[in-house]
């Protein structure tokens, strides 16, 4: 396992130099360029090119990358062309309310994805069953932008529950010991922030988590489907165990290898849904910072943001592979 592993994280080097030489020539072949965009349209030519040399950006474009790759290797992802701020600071102060949107936003996802797939395969044909299936297929059809406003709509404007956007409410402090405010306020026995910040998470994470329930309640039932029909199920219902015993502890475990792989690949998709889900909510993530970049062609800033992500989607199928050994001990990684 340890070789796997360390393998594995070798893997990461020629993946994450595609991710950001794909990000980086994106960004400096199809975009404004930054000078522009700083200076206005009006600008004079020697202005521009005077901010050119300034920004670096007058240089051969594999001069650039290369700069560019120099630093990133020491977490150094430069400054913002536009704000002159660190990338790598203001992706770390960002980073903790990506992360929290994702986190709950995939639990959700996980867990009532799994019990309404499961209970889906066990009435399979029922009204429930139908209705699970149908309310799946529009889960995967919904935008996560159109299913956002709506909950905007219905939730903030029409019975005015929850807030529209922010993470938490003017005037509240949840502490700032990991950034996540639901972590923070309950290592600060702030309850009310909590319920706050709670609020305030909520509709964005039903929003961002909707389609991977979709995803995860159909795979699982349809992994369930063909578990129960199994001998070894028969044989322990033929033994007398109960059927809570049967389904839980021998159908589920069995059936939950795929939905891994599934869970796994929509955490990574989550990253990338949160790009619109927190532009919608106004979630002062890594997303909203991204979009904000785009719009203003500020490179660093996108490059940065593009590489943090890809490092965590492949770090999380590597953590995929490693619980498929918990779940099934017959899998063995050589």
């Amino acid at each position: 396992m340890t070789s796997y592993i360390i393998r594995r994280l070798l893997l990461l080097v020629p993946v994450l130099f595609g991710v950001c030489l794909a990000t980086f020539l994106v960004m400096h072949l199809f975009t404004v360029d930054p000078a522009v965009v700083i200076l206005g349209e009006h600008a004079t030519t020697d202005k521009i090119k005077a901010l050119q040399e300034e920004l670096g950006l007058n240089k051969p474009i594999y001069v650039q990358f290369w700069d560019y790759i120099s630093l990133a290797v020491q977490g150094d992802f430069g400054k913002s062309v536009i704000t002159k701020t660190s990338i790598t600071e203001e992706l770390m102060k960002r980073f903790p309310a990506t992360a929290e949107l994702a986190i709950v936003s995939i639990v959700i996802a996980s867990v009532f994805g799994i019990l309404f797939g499961t209970i889906s395969a066990v009435k399979q044909n029922s009204v429930f069953d139908y209705g699970t299936m149908v309310v799946a297929l529009l889960g995967v059809s919904m935008p996560i932008f159109w299913l956002g406003l709506m909950m905007i709509i219905l939730f903030s404007v029409t019975l005015g529950w929850l807030p529209a956007s922010g993470r938490i409410s003017i005037g509240m402090d949840p502490g700032h010991i990991t950034g996540m405010y639901l972590v923070d306020a309950l290592l600060t026995s702030d309850m009310p922030a909590f319920i706050d910040a709670l609020q305030h998470l909520l509709m964005p994470a039903i929003a961002l988590g909707a389609y991977s329930m979709a995803i995860i309640a159909r795979m699982t039932r349809a992994t369930m489907l063909e578990t129960i029909r199994q001998d070894y199920i028969r044989t322990a219902r033929a033994k007398g165990l109960a059927e809570k015993v049967v389904i839980v502890k021998h159908a589920l475990r069995n059936a939950l290898i795929p939905v891994v792989t599934v869970i796994g690949l929509q955490m990574g998709a989550l990253l990338g849904g949160a790009v619109l889900t927190e532009t919608v909510f106004s979630w002062p993530g890594i997303g909203s910072y991204v979009v904000d970049g785009i719009m203003k062609t500020d490179y660093p800033r996108v490059q940065g943001a593009v590489l943090l992500i890809g490092t965590i989607f492949v770090l999380v199928n590597l953590i995929v592979d490693i619980i498929y050994s918990y779940l099934d001990p017959r899998i063995q990684h050589r």
